[in-house]
């Protein structure tokens, strides 16, 4: 009997050792694939392409703009393909953010920052820190402003955006012909982005003449840029402003055109005139413009009410980039087509303009669908 007792205690002592030592390899097993999920994870998968060339940080601005969402995902798909990882890294419109995001990159030790800035004057600081830390920067679609640490910078025409813009409202009016008086009113982008100023820049060269002359009429008055900024390219600001502009200055005339530098704006800007009558009865909605060919946008366009909006293929965009990146990365020098334009207050950058097209619904599948932007269920 005894024996029997401690012949069974014994058993139960190995039974007990072997439930915890199950316990442990369950414990590694679950660690183990747990970091297997984060090394899936688009900022940092190692690429299918081959060896590890090391990070590229890229800063973007917001997940909020259909737009950014695109350029980091090509921007991704394009490095890891050369054998880069990535840490994408959105600020959602607040510097602070991005500041801390592009220190932490820093920190992590990146070979390189594509940054599109929320703040073009902001980042001289981290900038200064990514120069002592070696990592070069290059500034994205935004010009990085006041700091000599920019090396390059991809982009579109800017100006040229703004005249597709205006042209299209001089076209559609008739302006050239000489119809006329309209009524027109003018919206412009966040003052803390670079591009905005080109833009409008680009507008005005093709409005002005109309405005000085009768042609266009501004009921509001409202023609100077801070005037008409939108900060934070915000539609909700922009449709807070229209509201304010059609009780003010229109009760008994009707707008006739609409300047807008961007999609999100046009929607704010449509949903004011919609509000107040405006795509219903005889009250026709005015001509409105647009940028970025965001969805929303071009289903708007599609269905009569959105005019226009001028297309960036943020695929070429990303490409030009990663390919400046690449460059630098392999001691070569980026190509580049424009050294002359882009005064960030302390040098000119060099850079590199694709070229924007103007987009309304006469054209849309041959710019949008036929080249693989959108599909034509997207847009149903």
């Amino acid at each position: 009997m005894k024996k029997f007792s401690i012949l069974a205690l014994l058993l139960a002592f190995v039974v007990v050792l072997a439930a915890c030592g199950g316990k442990n390899d369950g414990g590694s097993a679950a660690s183990s694939d747990s970091g297997s999920s984060a090394s899936a994870s688009p900022s940092a998968s190692a690429p299918a392409s081959g060896g590890d060339k090391g990070t590229i940080g890229i800063a973007m601005p917001t997940k909020s703009s259909e737009r950014w969402v695109n350029d980091g995902a090509n921007m991704v798909k394009q490095f890891e393909a050369l054998g880069y990882k990535t840490d994408l890294q959105y600020g959602e419109d607040v510097v602070e953010n991005q500041v801390s995001q592009i220190e932490n990159m820093i920190t992590k030790g990146v070979k390189l920052l594509v940054i599109a800035s929320i703040d073009g004057e902001a980042l001289t600081d981290v900038l200064q820190k990514a120069h002592d830390a070696n990592i070069p920067v290059i500034a994205y679609d935004r010009l990085i402003k006041k700091s000599e640490y920019v090396d390059y910078y991809a982009t579109f025409d800017n100006f040229k955006v703004g005249v597709l813009q205006a042209s299209y409202i001089e076209e559609k009016l008739g302006l050239k012909d000489g119809k006329g008086p309209f009524n027109i009113e003018l919206f412009a982008g966040s003052p803390d982005d670079n591009n905005a100023y080109f833009f409008f820049d680009g507008a005005m060269s093709v409005l002005k003449p109309y405005m000085d002359s009768g042609k266009l009429v501004v009921k509001s008055g409202q023609t100077k840029f801070d005037q008409a900024a939108t900060l934070r390219w915000d539609g909700g600001v922009a449709q807070s402003r229209m509201d304010n502009l059609l009780s003010a200055n229109y009760s008994s005339a009707k707008v006739d055109a609409v300047l807008s530098p961007y999609d999100g704006i046009s929607i704010g800007i449509l949903s004011s005139l919609k509000g107040v009558g405006y795509g219903s009865g005889d009250k026709p909605l005015p001509i409105i413009t647009g940028q970025d060919a965001e969805l929303a946008s071009v289903k708007s366009i599609i269905a009569g009410e959105q005019t226009q909006t001028v297309f960036k293929d943020t695929r070429e965009l990303a490409k030009v980039a990663v390919g400046m990146a690449d460059a630098m990365l392999n001691g070569k020098k980026p190509e580049v087509n424009d050294e002359k334009t882009y005064n960030n207050g302390v040098k000119v950058v060099p850079s590199y303009l694709l070229v924007p097209v103007s987009v309304d619904k006469s054209n849309y599948k041959q710019a949008l669908v036929d080249t693989g932007y959108y599909t034509e269920d997207q847009l149903k």
